[in-house]
């Protein structure tokens, strides 16, 4: 085994043992995530793959205590939001404005150093995305929140900070809280950052339960007939 295989294999354990670590942490002591630690997790988001590349939604990072109290009270009162560091409110758009599909491309373009009028075909196929009906375009773009979720709770295990998805929550009341409706998006999930609580949280050593790889996954493979 070379260098590099080892360095690979080793990265892969670390990240493995990253994920072993983190858990829905269920309570948190009120230390603040530093900037730097903060910043890796938002740019794990911002590098999640979506459809058509487009990111239809937008994370809102909630740090002021008055904020989370009011969210608190009226829309999620889960521990996490007050004894956490940031909430981070997932938020879908409802809709696809002409504006942001023209911004989409002329980044695209400028991005990977091509003419816009090369990307008349990826603009077709970007614009009938707005041809979907208001309900199933808003479970679309919702879907693509769960996936930056899931690379955010990644990113957050990765630095070490613990984290929390959290969907038990009045998705009108937080809309009303932090205005969402009126900027064109509506909260679809939420992930509570900060640090867990040795002393308070019952599930800070409690083993990992999962299926085993031999239940969860199954393997499709091609089998050939010799005879054809």
């Amino acid at each position: 085994m070379g260098v590099f295989d080892r360095n690979k294999q080793t990265q892969n354990m670390d990240l493995l043992k990253k994920l072993q670590w983190r858990y829905a942490t269920k309570r948190m002591n009120g230390t603040k995530v530093p900037k730097d630690k903060l910043d890796v997790i938002l740019q794990a988001i911002q590098l999640a793959p979506t459809s058509i590349g487009i990111q239809p939604f937008k994370v809102f990072v909630v740090e002021s205590e008055d904020v989370r109290k009011k969210i608190h009270a009226a829309a999620c009162p889960q521990p996490q939001v007050l004894e956490g560091s940031h909430l981070l409110v997932f938020a879908a758009r409802e809709a696809l404005t002409n504006e942001e599909v023209e911004e989409y491309i002329n980044r695209v373009a400028q991005t990977r150093n091509v003419p816009v009028e090369a990307l008349a075909d990826f603009k077709k196929m970007v614009m009938s995305v707005q041809g979907m009906s208001a309900d199933d375009y808003f479970t679309w773009a919702a879907k693509q929140t769960y996936i930056a979720l899931g690379l955010g709770m990644v990113g957050a295990a990765e630095v070490e900070v613990d984290s929390t998805p959290m969907e038990g929550f009045s998705a009108p009341a937080m809309d009303e809280v932090l205005g969402l409706r009126a900027k064109g998006y509506r909260s679809t999930v939420l992930l509570a950052l900060g640090y867990r609580d040795n002393k308070t949280d019952y599930l800070v050593n409690a083993a990992k339960v999962r299926k085993s790889t031999g239940n969860l996954f199954e393997t499709i493979q091609v089998v050939f007939n010799r005879g054809q």
